[in-house]
Parts: C-alpha cells; structure tokens; sequence
C-alpha cells in the first residue's frame, strides 16, 4: 500500500460590490478575532469554483457569481494551496455564518491591515488593490513566507 501525503488546496473568493470588498472577521481558531476574505478547504467532487462560492456563503451569507481566477499561493510551509478567485456579489447582501464574527463590505481604506489573520490573505488582498488601481487583473502566482 502506497500512501501519499498531499498538499491541501484552499479556494477563496474576493467578492466585489463596486469598490467595496467582503471581509469576515474569524470565529474560530486559528487567528480567532482576525479579519480575512472567504476560503476554505476545497471538498472532494468540487470544483474551486463551487468551493469558493460554497464558501462564501457559508462564512458570510453571500451570493457570488463571475468566478475569475486571480491568484494562486504557494504555502509550502503548511504544504497548502490557495486558489483565489474574484467574484461579484449578486446581492450586496452578507450575514455572518457559523465561522464569522462579523462581515462587512469595506474600501480599501478600511482594509484593517493590522488584523488581517493570514500572510497569504494579505499578500492577495496588496496584489488586488494595487491590480485595481492600475484597472488591470493579471493572474498571479505566488510563494508564500512564513510570517509575512
């Protein structure tokens, strides 16, 4: 018997309602209380689209459509993927899921940098902002460090 150990692929959305971003604050470990966009573990039989949509809705009540990738990332340290994907709110509408504190949609000027729970949440929401300033989303891939 062959066994494998694998690394783990995590789908996440930055879902957009005009120039605004949904966040989620954490309600459970790890970074509990720390802000970050909707991801998960992608489940066997699933897309990265519909785990990202999946996602979404389960952590922060909301409705995407318009999937487009945006980056992946590299986190050898943990052995994880991320797939991070733009997407459109179809609503405007968010609560929060079992997994969340609070949601909210914010400008970039209320990005709570500080308390951002992940390194490669940050790193993708720096690329985002910055690839929205300069009104062009090329795809990204990117390896993250430990700690940053």
């Amino acid at each position: 018997m062959v066994h494998y150990e694998n690394p783990k692929v995590v789908a996440g959305c930055i879902p957009e309602w005009g120039d605004r971003i949904l966040m989620c604050r954490r309600a459970i470990e790890p970074r509990y209380g720390k802000w970050t966009l909707p991801a998960g573990y992608l489940e066997n039989g699933e897309t990265v689209v519909e785990a990202a949509k999946r996602e979404t809705y389960e952590e922060a009540g909301a409705r995407v459509e318009k999937l487009i990738p945006y980056a992946l990332l590299n986190l050898t340290f943990v052995s994880q993927v991320y797939v991070m994907l733009r997407g459109s709110l179809v609503d405007g509408e968010c609560k929060p899921g079992h997994e969340s504190l609070e949601v909210r949609l914010m400008p970039e000027d209320e990005i709570p940098w500080d308390e951002i729970a992940f390194s490669s949440i940050r790193q993708t929401l720096s690329g985002y902002f910055r690839d929205r300033r300069a009104n062009r989303f090329p795809f990204h891939m990117w390896d993250v460090l430990p700690g940053r």
